[in-house]
């Protein structure tokens, strides 16, 4: 009961105030310029208010919606995941003069050698109708005289619990760029004081790419599996503009005959 009156007098005190400012609005023209002063002082202070409402409620209302766990899984797959970069907001979601070893969330490092950074980043938000990750990561890039520049994601331990030869592990990306250049996809195994990598090429023909690495040509040994991390390296990637729209990763066993 003193939930309903609460809410009886809340929708009566927001009415009274709606009208208020309606009347203040439609006389704002014949009004002395002392009480328009004091309204436009009040006005602007209710508007700091509701505009910073607004954007936080269309933030976390858009879809799709932060933290979302909607992920592709493919047939057969006994592991699937996300890197937090696309799921979830950055503490800072933008960087400029990018350093060269630049940590920019959880499990998630930018690195590169230009001696002098003109290296922009950011997290956006994705919005389209399209879009299953929440979030989307863009690399700006202006003149670079580096050699490489390379994202780098840890993947978690569940990776690497149970991972055998007859496994295959797949890479799916949502790329955007401004023109055209070479993404390659390097796949890190550390078991005992042993690393094995299997590098492809991110293919290039539509935003949505994929690529899959088979571990039975690999010299991995499955007994002593410790990590896993990928490294998303782009090549000559000059006066560009890279989107990550959505990245994932899964695990499947291979069909055995």
């Amino acid at each position: 009961m003193a939930r309903r009156i609460s809410s009886v007098l809340e929708t009566l005190l927001y009415r009274r105030s709606l009208k208020r400012w309606a009347v203040a609005g439609s006389t704002a023209q014949t009004v002395d310029l002392e009480t328009l002063r004091g309204w436009r002082g009040r006005a602007k202070a209710l508007r700091r208010l509701l505009d910073q409402l607004i954007n936080e409620a269309d933030h976390r209302l858009a879809l799709p919606l932060v933290g979302s766990a909607a992920l592709p899984k493919p047939l057969g797959t006994d592991w699937v995941w996300r890197p937090d970069l696309w799921t979830n907001a950055l503490p800072k979601p933008g960087m400029a003069s990018v350093p060269g070893k630049a940590r920019i969330g959880e499990g998630a490092t930018l690195f590169h050698d230009c001696r002098t950074s003109e290296l922009t980043l950011r997290q956006i938000r994705n919005t389209r109708e399209s879009d299953i990750a929440p979030f989307g990561f863009r690399v700006e890039v202006f003149r670079f005289e580096g050699s490489f520049l390379s994202l780098v994601l840890d993947l978690p331990d569940e990776a690497a619990r149970g991972l055998k030869l007859r496994h295959v592990i797949r890479l799916e990306a949502n790329v955007e760029m401004e023109r055209p250049l070479g993404i390659f996809v390097r796949l890190n195994i550390r078991h005992g004081p042993n690393l094995e990598q299997i590098v492809r090429e991110l293919p290039q023909n539509g935003a949505e790419a994929m690529v899959e690495f088979d571990l039975a040509y690999s010299k991995m040994n499955e007994k002593r599996v410790e990590k896993l991390w990928l490294d998303l390296i782009f090549e000559s990637p000059r006066m560009n503009a890279v989107t990550l729209r959505d990245v994932t990763l899964s695990r499947r066993p291979r069909a055995e005959f």
